[in-house]
């Protein structure tokens, strides 16, 4: 969604023409700079993270921990402590492991069935969650019928179940990707009437969710595919709101025909038989329940059809068969074998022994062979990254499987750009990998700046190269979409103890999808770090926002610089950073920069 807000800079020495809003917003800033210099700020041993040495030659061996680990552990300290030990003991199997299948570049036909059939007893649903493999995942046109009866839980007193297409995880500790979230709640929730809830779930972010609650939306606004996003059913607490009793027998009087109302009762009931078919389409999915349209639901930045390899189901249902049809019989980036394209073209330069200006240090996972592709096709072609004024490379921890890991000590032997930091990967250890970057732009490469981004993130590196260039470069930069006045969650999955945060509210951060930081800033991160005095805390961005305050304190007045472009949740136009965009939008934004278009690509 595109943002009428224009971009601030809270940068505290950036003259520009003055305004009375423009007061008001460096006002706002001083009071936000004053409450995070009250912060306290604790100091507690952290975890050690190894980056590879010069990406001219195959990552080295890991060393053994430099880090004394004493004392009483936080959670997150004991997370790392394991990981180190499990990551060395991966380092040492992938050194033996031997494959045939390690020769990149071989393009490998993956062949796939076109459906797939399993019953009720194969899926053991009402139990536990099992997953039907869809190994090519969908395609315009695939469907996925469900046969299935409701079922009440009279512990809970409810009923509700959950139909979901999947993707794969890509580290330990993150739930996979929900593409499609589809909750038929029968009893209701807080509005104690049926509702069907439909959202998806990326890289642990819940998207916003839809809800139909048996009101019919607007085509105008909400056509799929020429469909409405939710259709009308039955609702004692509402009457035919189109036509009152007076006009309707106005139009018996005068003798004009009414139109006969076809009302249909909520989709789905405790113990009757339903069946429910998923169709994709090109827009988006479409949902039918005894062959009547029910809800559609468009398609979200992040994903593409090839991306649902699984359908869950799980809740109050007992399943009695559940079949896919119309499926693609191969993928185009199912096997690394048809995604790394060994070409001299898309390899990297060695480091060079000079200062560079910007080091990017993407971070990216074991299996995402596609997303690394990417990026080094598109946004790390400009010339600034060929000539070496800019440097990027991808840091990557290991993973639990000898395999993939053994394919990604081949794909940094060749293409020159992977870190590989020797602990197996983790959701809460991201914060690692953000340390780690801050000691190779600081140590590996002289930086003058250090950015950080996603894998699936792209990034317009001239643009943003002319905005750094606007800000004065003596002083402390901190540069991103920046949350202000930000207070932890204290209940629920991502609730953050006293212990963990004692304020009511966060420092100033930048959104993780991509910020910058001046070298002074990551050099006293890594020094920190170094002499186990660096607060490690599970969310990195926030993190990041912490030793930033830290430093805006104790060492040097820090210009913080906000911008909405650097884009959290997908892609407005004339971004400097877009987020959540698969393999196949970072080509086609690439495609439109080439023809001089800033322009989105949400498919």
């Amino acid at each position: 969604m595109k943002r009428s807000r224009s971009d601030e800079s809270f940068a505290f020495r950036n003259p520009r023409k003055w305004r009375p809003s423009h007061f008001i917003l460096v006002a706002a800033a001083v009071y936000i700079l004053l409450v995070s210099l009250r912060s306290h700020h604790v100091s507690t041993s952290g975890g050690e993270t190894v980056e590879s040495g010069l990406d001219s030659d195959p990552p080295p061996e890991p060393v053994k921990n430099p880090l004394s680990w004493s004392g009483n552990l936080t959670v997150i300290e004991t997370m790392a402590q394991d990981a180190w030990n499990l990551g060395a003991k991966a380092w040492e199997e992938i050194e033996k492991y031997q494959s045939d299948s390690l020769n990149l570049g071989q393009k490998k036909v993956e062949s796939c069935p076109s459906e797939n059939i399993l019953n009720g007893k194969k899926l053991g649903v009402n139990e536990a969650e099992e997953v039907m493999l869809l190994p090519c995942g969908l395609k315009v046109g695939s469907s996925i019928t469900v046969v299935g009866t409701p079922k009440n839980d009279d512990k809970k007193n409810m009923s509700q179940f959950m139909v979901e297409l999947q993707g794969l995880k890509a580290v330990d500790g993150e739930d996979p990707p929900r593409i499609l979230h589809f909750n038929p709640r029968l009893k209701g929730d807080w509005s104690n009437r049926p509702v069907i809830e439909l959202n998806t779930c990326y890289r642990m972010q819940w998207g916003k969710p839809m809800r139909c609650e048996g009101f019919s939306s607007d085509w105008d606004d909400d056509a799929v595919d020429g469909y409405n996003k939710c259709e009308r059913w039955e609702r004692a607490d509402t009457s035919d709101l189109k036509e009152s009793k007076t006009t309707s027998w106005f139009s018996r009087f005068i003798g004009r025909a009414k139109k006969p109302a076809i009302t249909w009762p909520f989709p789905f009931a405790e113990g009757k038989l339903f069946v429910m078919t998923l169709q994709a389409r090109k827009e988006g999915y479409h949902i039918y329940v005894g062959g009547r349209h029910i809800t559609s639901f468009l398609y979200r930045p992040g994903f593409i059809l090839e991306d649902a390899t699984g359908l869950a189901i799980k809740g109050n249902i007992e399943v009695h068969s559940a079949y896919a049809t119309s499926l693609p019989t191969s993928h185009p980036s199912f096997s690394v074998h048809n995604v790394l394209e060994k070409s001299e073209r898309w390899k990297s330069h060695p480091v060079l022994r000079g200062p560079v200006h910007l080091f990017i240090g993407i971070l990216s996972a074991t299996n995402h062979f596609a997303e690394r592709m990417a990026v080094r096709k598109t946004w790390m072609q400009y010339p600034d990254i060929k000539s070496s004024y800019v440097v990027a490379r991808f840091f990557v921890a290991l993973s639990p499987r000898r395999g993939v890991n053994a394919l990604l000590k081949k794909e940094a032997e060749y293409y020159g750009d992977i870190v590989i930091l020797p602990f197996i990967d983790h959701y809460e250890l991201v914060v690692l990998k953000t340390i780690a970057i801050c000691e190779y732009g600081t140590r590996n490469v002289t930086a003058a700046y250090i950015m950080k981004c996603d894998d699936d993130t792209f990034v317009r590196l001239d643009v943003i190269l002319r905005e750094m260039d606007k800000l004065s470069n003596k002083n402390s930069l901190y540069i991103g979409n920046l949350n202000l006045r930000h207070r932890p969650l204290r209940n629920g999955k991502w609730a953050v103890t006293y212990e963990e945060w004692p304020e009511d509210i966060y420092p100033p951060y930048a959104d993780g999808p991509g910020y910058i930081i001046s070298n002074d800033i990551a050099t006293f991160i890594a020094s920190k770090h170094a002499n186990q005095r660096l607060r490690i805390f599970k969310m990195e961005d926030v993190s990041m926002g912490m030793w930033v305050a830290e430093f805006n304190a104790t060492s040097s007045a820090v210009q913080y610089t906000h911008s909405w472009k650097f884009c959290q949740y997908g892609c407005v136009e004339n971004y400097y950073t877009a987020h959540y965009q698969s393999p196949r939008q970072m080509i086609c934004l690439w495609g439109k920069l080439a023809m001089g278009q800033a322009q989105c690509c949400n498919f």
